[in-house]
């Protein structure tokens, strides 16, 4: 029983933790959301676009030296 109390007893000094810890946060606003979200969505397109191009000039080089060497 004593273990089941002080189990307890833990879990609410978390719970209390977390809510203190919960009002320290400094949390953003509606524009700064938007202005990183935009920013993340323009970083995936640029990426997917740069790997798409170096994969496919691997392919060709990949695929060059496979014909040469099987003729």
């Amino acid at each position: 029983m004593a273990e089941v109390m002080k189990w307890v007893e833990g879990t609410k000094g978390y719970v209390n933790d977390l809510k203190l810890e919960m009002r320290r946060v400094t949390w953003p606003n509606r524009k700064q959301v938007e202005g990183t979200t935009a920013v993340v969505i323009i970083s995936v397109f640029a990426f997917a676009g740069y790997f798409a191009i170096v994969d496919s000039i691997l392919v060709k080089v990949v695929k060059a030296i496979l014909d040469f060497f099987t003729k």
